[in-house]
């Protein structure tokens, strides 16, 4: 998928879950597709990214954490936001694990911290500016 479309499906995505986030009280259904427009919107915002270094900074990134770290070093991200981009990475890799109720409810709150991340780092990279 040229880098285009992909941001424009990763802008898509990033507004499908911000209607999730932007409730205030949800059901375990509702949780539970929180946690999966998560999923879904972290895969293509670091494959989001790894487009953006490749084609904008000349830099190759196999991993999401990878990309991130290349990210800071480019400037689309500072110090705070790689620590919590990497953090996202981690609940990324947790959500596997959202059977687990007290866990799923724990992590739909970090996803309420994550989202607004997502949309600048998409943002930044929408723009070309950081």
């Amino acid at each position: 998928m040229e880098m285009t479309k992909r941001m424009e499906a990763a802008g898509r995505a990033l507004e499908r879950l911000r209607e999730m986030t932007d409730r205030e009280e949800l059901s375990d259904v509702e949780r539970d597709a929180l946690i999966q427009r998560f999923e879904f919107c972290f895969e293509i915002l670091w494959k989001c990214g790894k487009e953006y270094l490749l084609t904008e900074e000349g830099l190759d990134a196999a991993s999401p954490k990878k990309v991130i770290r290349l990210l800071r070093e480019t400037g689309v991200l500072d110090e705070k936001e790689t620590e919590q981009a990497l953090a996202m990475a981690d609940d990324r890799n947790m959500t596997a694990h959202t059977y687990d109720e007290s866990l799923a409810k724990e992590m739909s709150e970090r996803i309420r911290t994550h989202a607004p991340l997502m949309r600048e780092w998409h943002r930044r990279m929408m723009s070309g500016s950081h």
